[in-house]
């Protein structure tokens, strides 16, 4: 009798629609009553978990809803993922909970946090989803499960998290050596400590809240080129005449002052901008004091065959790297010559007028050239988040600047 149950529950769960004659040929000789009863119940039961593996992701997400939470920080983030694991020993919806885990992270600022990224990987089971075999492993054994720590991975190296060797024995428990995620691993462990350090331009990890703070470092990697530039920082309410009461930074060097010195007082010279500056995932927004492009000299084209001028490797001298004060040619660019460069608290008219008032102090050659204004509409104060509805409208104004 054990048998013929046993037979009957595997076709019917092969062949659903067998139900009937199984019934009616294979049970009719062996008590109907109690074999119809275990074959309903079984099939009832298994309809019943399938839909509770169905809804049991949606379940988890809208009972531990981020969104509900009051305190938006990692203390309860980190409380919200330890409620679901100690919810279910089998942690149903699990892959659906992960990914709506990953995305509230920014809510609760824990983006780059890798403490967030091993405990949001931990509530994956451990050890189910290891393959037995080769074949299972190149056919990604569990491929729901593979691809969300993948796309885990993904995030953490989106927002220049690294991992340690931590992360490598949580994914060793979870998939194995052969899994596809442990890989992703590898290859991130490779190339990303590599690119850490390779920005010529090195920025602090925590960016400063303080938008002067933040112009300042922007203003400083524009000028880089130049080691002889000087920064300095103004107050507008120091002018008479300001109307914005706001601080400037600017960006100028001895070159640029020379190169300023030689230029025509009867050619004018152009203030334009803003222009976007990214650091990080944060915004400036800076000016420039341009003047007309320089014609180079014609020169007459090289001689191939002189050989006058070889230079020997064993009798070639190390020049110093140091810039002197008369290398000038990094400022003369193809669309004009930059004079100096600038961020404003407000990006307005006025406050680039006191910029160039300012200027005036240490460079009396201005007060002789005309200066026009070539600004697109001003984006507004300079922010310490990502505006994208912030986007510059063009407009062809230009104001001349005049001299007392």
């Amino acid at each position: 009798m054990t048998s013929i149950i046993r037979r009957s529950y595997v076709l019917l769960r092969v062949y659903p629609g067998m139900r009937k004659k199984l019934i009616l040929h294979d049970l009719k000789s062996y008590r109907p009553t109690t074999a119809l009863r275990c074959i309903s119940v079984t099939s009832a039961h298994l309809s019943k978990d399938n839909n509770n593996k169905k809804n049991e992701g949606s379940k988890a997400v809208s009972f531990y809803g981020f969104a509900q939470v009051r305190s938006k920080e990692k203390k309860t983030y980190l409380d919200v993922l330890r409620m679901f694991i100690d919810r279910d020993i089998h942690r149903r919806g699990h892959v659906e909970f992960i990914y709506a885990a990953m995305k509230h992270m920014e809510e609760f600022g824990v983006e780059k946090d890798l403490e967030v990224y091993k405990n949001l990987i931990n509530v994956l089971p451990k050890g189910k989803f290891i393959p037995e075999n080769t074949i299972q492993a190149e056919f990604m054994h569990y491929p729901k499960q593979q691809q969300c720590a993948i796309d885990v991975l993904e995030q953490m190296e989106n927002n220049g998290v690294i991992p340690d060797r931590e992360m490598q024995d949580i994914l060793l428990n979870i998939f194995g050596k052969l899994g596809f995620p442990l890989r992703k691993y590898w290859r991130m462990m490779y190339w990303m400590p590599k690119f850490k350090n390779a920005s010529p331009w090195p920025l602090p990890e925590v960016l400063p809240n303080d938008s002067l703070e933040l112009a300042k470092l922007a203003i400083e990697r524009i000028t880089s080129i130049d080691l002889l530039r000087k920064i300095t920082i103004f107050q507008a309410k120091d002018l008479e005449d300001s109307i914005d009461d706001t601080w400037i930074v600017s960006g100028m060097s001895i070159g640029q002052k020379k190169l300023l010195n030689k230029h025509a007082s009867t050619a004018p010279i152009y203030v334009e901008g803003p222009f976007r500056l990214w650091l990080k995932n944060l915004t400036i927004n800076y000016f420039i004091l341009r003047g007309d492009p320089v014609p180079k000299p014609d020169l007459p084209p090289p001689d191939d065959d002189d050989v006058s001028k070889i230079e020997l490797p064993f009798l070639k001298t190390k020049k110093s790297v140091v810039p002197t004060e008369d290398e000038t040619a990094i400022h003369e660019q193809e669309d004009g010559t930059i004079f100096a460069v600038c961020a404003t608290g407000t990006s307005s008219r006025d406050s680039l007028l006191s910029w160039i008032r300012f200027l005036q102090k240490e460079n009396d050659i201005l007060a002789n050239i005309p200066i026009i204004f070539k600004p697109k509409s001003p984006l507004g104060d300079v922010v310490l988040a990502n505006n994208k509805s912030d986007k510059p409208k063009d407009e062809g104004v230009e104001n001349k600047v005049n001299k007392d």
